[in-house]
């Protein structure tokens, strides 16, 4: 009954029943979509942490492999040989590293984790050793442990102002390599340092010319052809701890390249080796004359050592061609690269006599 300002009146009880109907059916049409959607946001998240769980699982059975893969010895691209050089007194790491960089092993983190576990760390010996990348690091420290100092060596000193030719008598006169294997080093050594990849060859005379740094060395001389390239291996590795992160700071703020500067200081060494001093301004002079706008002649060095230079086809004369020569004409000292970079600050004169 429903009482309202018209008076009182009956409602049909068939309208009664629609309408609870029609409130019921919206109430449980409203629940089945709740429970719908809820059900697919499960959904959604029960596939995500199914894609999460295969995905980390996928990536540590990667890791468990590669890291069987290194401890034995086999996968892709192994099979290739390596000569190491362990120098006395070296670290697990500094071997670890030594072993990584010529190819041997793939991480030297794996490389002094097992040292450690496997309780080796300082045991290896120096020598060298023929390795391939096929062994297994308990190969590897085997080898380590019983076959090293064995190698007889000698004492050498290249002499700063040394060219290539020098180098390569001095070498096989001491017993360290003929020069058919150093030549044959020299184009096919592996020789892993950034400079080594930027030397213009096509332009050159000799690849290495100025690179290997003058130096009193103890080379090994058991074998020619091994000899030849730790031998090279070694002068390069004493070149690159001269190029210090300030000098290579520096060059690469000078807008020349580590070859331009190793070529200017091979001039520098050239004229100035009996003035080391005096280097740093004799290097200011030879930029002025290729930059400096009171220079109004050609842009030549012209420097009387590059005019005796005896291969390149006159190439590496200053004073038929402008710039610098295409490379080093011998060893700078680390006084001369040391100028090159660092030229003597506001000096403005063209010529000078040391």
């Amino acid at each position: 009954y429903l009482i309202g300002e018209n008076g009182f009146s009956i409602q049909n009880p068939d309208e009664i029943d629609k309408q609870n109907s029609s409130v019921n059916y919206s109430k449980i049409k409203r629940t089945k979509n709740k429970e719908k959607h809820n059900g697919a946001k499960k959904s959604i998240k029960t596939i995500i942490w199914i894609i999460v769980i295969f995905v980390i699982s996928i990536l540590l059975a990667l890791g468990i492999l590669l890291v069987a893969s290194e401890y034995l010895g086999v996968g892709i691209n192994k099979g290739g040989k390596c000569v190491v050089e362990i120098e006395k007194g070296m670290s697990t790491s500094e071997i670890a590293a030594e072993l990584k960089e010529q190819g041997a092993i793939s991480s030297e983190f794996l490389f002094r984790v097992y040292s450690k576990l496997a309780g080796f760390d300082g045991t290896y010996q120096y020598g060298v050793y023929n390795f391939t990348n096929e062994l297994g690091y308990e190969e590897i420290a085997k080898m380590l442990q019983t076959e090293g100092a064995t190698a007889k060596s000698v004492k050498v000193t290249i002499p700063e102002q040394s060219d290539m030719d020098d180098i390569m008598k001095i070498l096989e006169e001491n017993g360290v390599c003929t020069k058919t294997d150093f030549r044959n080093a020299v184009k096919n050594g592996k020789y892993d340092f950034d400079f080594v990849a930027e030397i213009p060859v096509t332009d050159v005379h000799y690849k290495f010319e100025g690179y290997l740094f003058p130096d009193t060395y103890e080379f090994y001389n058991y074998d020619s052809a091994e000899c030849a390239e730790l031998a090279i291996r070694k002068m390069l590795q004493n070149l690159d701890s001269k190029l210090t992160p300030k000098v290579r700071e520096q060059i690469k703020n000078s807008g020349y390249t580590i070859h331009e500067i190793l070529t200017m200081a091979s001039v520098v060494e050239l004229e100035a080796s009996a003035a080391p001093d005096e280097m740093s301004k004799v290097a200011a002079v030879f930029y002025n004359r290729l930059e400096s706008p009171d220079w109004t002649g050609p842009r030549r060095l012209e420097s009387d050592p590059t005019m005796k230079y005896p291969y390149g086809n006159g190439r590496y004369n200053t004073y038929k061609n402008e710039g610098l020569p295409p490379g080093p004409l011998c060893a700078p000292s680390e006084s001369a690269i040391l100028a090159a970079a660092f030229p003597e600050e506001n000096f403005t004169a063209t010529y000078f006599v040391t």
